[in-house]
């Protein structure tokens, strides 16, 4: 009997010894592990510091340097876009701006100056001089404003009484007839009255703000539209009756809600408001967070071709308004939130060089510059406004301006720019259309995502963590 009592004292002594040596060693285990003695490093010991060949800066651009790729753009343009009128048969100056001379033309140069591209251009040149303190870029826009009042002035009655036989150097803003000829203008010329340039703007921007919140055709539950009547009895094909365009976001929705500003009449945020989430529930796909480019009312199914540059539109579109509608209206959570989801499908899709392709979820699509500036533009600006988080976004918007700034060649034009696009129900017409220094619709894009980004680094530090480039706090 004793000898089992010992035997069973005996092994729980060995036992509760075993366990003790095991929790030891469990806790010994979990510690980190003794230095090693100092010795030769190895060859590869320091493997992921090795240098990288990004093909772009893999950094954040101190302001000087996003500003000599601005002014690049600025001098190219500046040159390149005389604000002055000439006589069409003799091709002489027009001095005097004091009657309305039958044979008088814009002088000719690399762009248009009432394009809506160049209403974004204005805008662009307008954010450039704020964000950079050079006057250059907001004369840039003041001086050609000015000559557009002035040509306003001298050759809106006579269109008023004419329309279809009337001339004047600017008839296609005077007349509209489309978003395109009205839209984009009328926001610069909002955005510089509001900032308060010295130009009378009240019979311009009633003439655009008058055709975008009232005469542009639209649906039955008021989605601006393409495809209206003709006037003849028939319907235009813009390529089909009803149709929606997703850049029709842009052309029209920020002059909406800067209406707004501009009478004090909130019946205006509404309507930009109803736009953006129409447009939405159309054409958005949830499943992949990018916009179709053109949808049919009446259609079952629709063409899901999701183009770069319209997307762009779309979200800078937001961006806009949201830059001006009150905080306290009933859809500014709504746009914040289809903003937010928009700019998380954008993300998947960005290229590992900083660009998107022409057909966002297409890699085989070439990669397109404009697009990719307008998305540097607003994503950069959302993070400014705290509508996204700079930790994520802010180095995707860095990496994206570094490779549009690639694109800027010596001489300031822009590279890989798609030319103008119309609808298509195809692949092969988005994967197939040139891209050309002259198409317009780049230049205001970069300054605008420049100027944003100047102002996103000026407030966040960004910096290598590991070799990654991250967000490394406040200013």
């Amino acid at each position: 009997m004793k000898k089992t009592q010992f035997n069973i004292n005996a092994g729980r002594t060995l036992l509760g010894t075993l366990v003790a040596c095991a929790l030891a060693h469990a806790a010994y285990a979990q510690d980190a592990p003794p230095p090693q003695e100092k010795g030769p490093a190895a060859k590869d010991a320091m493997l992921h510091a090795l240098q990288v060949n990004y093909p772009n800066p893999y950094r954040a651009m101190e302001a000087a340097e996003v500003k000599a790729v601005m002014d690049r753009v600025f001098a190219y343009l500046d040159a390149t876009t005389p604000a002055e009128l000439v006589d069409q048969r003799s091709g002489k100056p027009i001095a005097r701006l004091d009657k309305a001379e039958p044979d008088a033309v814009l002088k000719p140069g690399d762009f248009r100056l009432t394009s809506y591209e160049w209403g974004v251009t204005y805008a662009g040149m307008l954010a450039a001089g704020a964000a950079t303190g050079d006057a250059r870029y907001t004369d840039y826009t003041v001086k050609r404003h000015r000559l557009l009042a002035d040509l306003t002035r001298l050759y809106y009655p006579g269109v008023q009484a004419d329309p279809a036989g009337a001339h004047a150097p600017i008839k296609s803003f005077l007349n509209p007839h489309a978003l395109d000829d009205a839209g984009a203008l009328c926001m610069s010329f909002l955005k510089a009255k509001n900032m308060g340039a010295k130009v009378d703007y009240g019979q311009m921007i009633g003439i655009c703000g008058t055709f975008v919140t009232e005469k542009e055709y639209r649906l039955k539950d008021g989605t601006l539209a393409r495809g209206g009547p003709d006037g003849k009895g028939g319907r235009k094909m813009r390529p089909l009756p009803d149709t929606l365009w997703l850049d029709d976001m842009f052309m029209g929705v920020p002059t909406i809600a800067l209406m707004g500003k501009h009478t004090g009449n909130a019946k205006y945020y509404d309507d930009a408001v109803k736009q953006v989430l129409q447009f939405s529930r159309r054409m958005f796909n949830r499943d992949l967070g990018i916009y179709m480019h053109g949808f049919v009312e009446g259609m079952r199914d629709h063409p899901e071709l999701h183009w770069a540059r319209a997307n762009g539109w779309a979200i800078m579109a937001m961006v806009e308004v949201l830059e001006v509608l009150p905080k306290n209206h009933k859809g500014y959570e709504a746009v914040v939130d289809q903003l937010r989801a928009h700019a998380r499908g954008l993300a998947k899709y960005q290229d590992k060089d900083g660009m998107w392709h022409q057909l966002i979820d297409r890699s085989d699509s070439y990669l397109e510059t404009s697009a990719t500036a307008i998305y540097t533009y607003a994503i950069a600006r959302a993070v400014n406004r705290g509508y996204l988080d700079k930790e994520m976004y802010g180095p995707m918007a860095n990496l994206a301006w570094n490779a549009v700034a690639g694109k800027v060649n010596a001489k300031g034009e822009i590279e890989g720019i798609c030319v103008g696009t119309g609808m298509a129900f195809d692949p092969a017409f988005y994967y197939y259309r040139p891209t050309s220094t002259r198409a317009a619709h780049g230049y205001g894009p970069l300054l605008l995502a420049g100027a944003e980004i100047i102002e996103m680094n000026r407030k966040f530090k960004f910096g290598a963590n590991d070799s990654g480039f991250m967000y490394q706090g406040d200013r």
